[in-house]
């Protein structure tokens, strides 16, 4: 795989690997590299490498295994992920509103499961984020892709798959409605995922869940001030230029 030279996009990425697992004869259950080696081939961050494989594995593409490594997804199951994927793409910000209520649910049991089970290396993996995300340098995809990252590690130290391929799910449908901040309000950001990290860190899973609930309410203010301020009709032509550009980039 030749590395990407311009702005490390998720798209990009999954772009990439997409072509590689589809044009290459690769088979259900074959191991990818390692995401160290992936990270120096493509040369890009880690949290950009995850966030693309997250959206990899919810289209059953690739199966990551915690301790064994990456996989190709078995495709049997392949059909009905895509057609969920096609759904989230033609959500709308107030559709949004529901998924958000979904995913406070899950977000607020995460983090104070998470309280009661994080061992110090998942604390200082969640603090490392945390400072990646500070970043004033970060680009804005990276950024939230770091986010992302975040939320999904609270939820890999429950241990629960099934929340976890339902919160990857629940991401996608909120990066293709746009309805994350543009720019990003970093004090707000810095405040909550925080005050989340110090709550895990000492084991208080009341605060941690109260945070996040903080969290999720300022989330779902957002979603529905955007669900009242614009339409999401024009999330499909905005989407195909965004392909064209991925790919554009992942053949140079």
């Amino acid at each position: 795989m030749e590395p990407i030279r311009r702005s490390s996009l998720v798209s990009e990425v999954v772009t990439l690997l997409r072509e590689v697992i589809e044009t290459q004869g690769l088979d259900p259950g074959d191991r990818l590299p390692t995401e160290a080696e992936l990270v120096k081939s493509l040369e890009v961050s880690r949290p950009v490498l995850r966030e693309a494989i997250s959206q990899l594995e919810s289209l059953g593409l690739v199966r990551v295994r915690r301790g064994l490594g990456m996989f190709v997804g078995d495709r049997d199951s392949l059909a009905g992920c895509l057609k969920l994927v096609r759904t989230a793409m033609a959500v709308t910000p107030r559709d949004l509103i529901q998924f958000a209520d979904l995913r406070s649910a899950l977000e607020q049991h995460a983090a104070r499961r998470a309280a009661e089970l994080a061992t110090q290396a998942d604390v200082a993996e969640l603090e490392v984020l945390c400072d990646e995300m500070d970043r004033p340098d970060l680009p804005y995809e990276e950024a939230i892709g770091t986010d992302f990252a975040f939320h999904r590690k609270l939820i890999e130290i429950t241990g629960n798959e099934l929340m976890l391929n339902v919160m990857s799910v629940l991401q996608q449908f909120i990066v293709k409605a746009k309805t994350t901040p543009r720019p990003r309000d970093r004090s707000v950001s810095r405040r909550l995922h925080r005050a989340i990290l110090e709550a895990v860190r000492k084991g208080d899973a009341h605060a941690a869940e109260r945070v996040m609930r903080e969290h999720m309410e300022v989330t779902r203010a957002r979603l529905e001030k955007a669900a009242g301020a614009r339409p999401g009709a024009d999330a499909r032509s905005a989407r195909t230029e965004r392909v064209a550009a991925a790919r554009r980039g992942a053949e140079r």
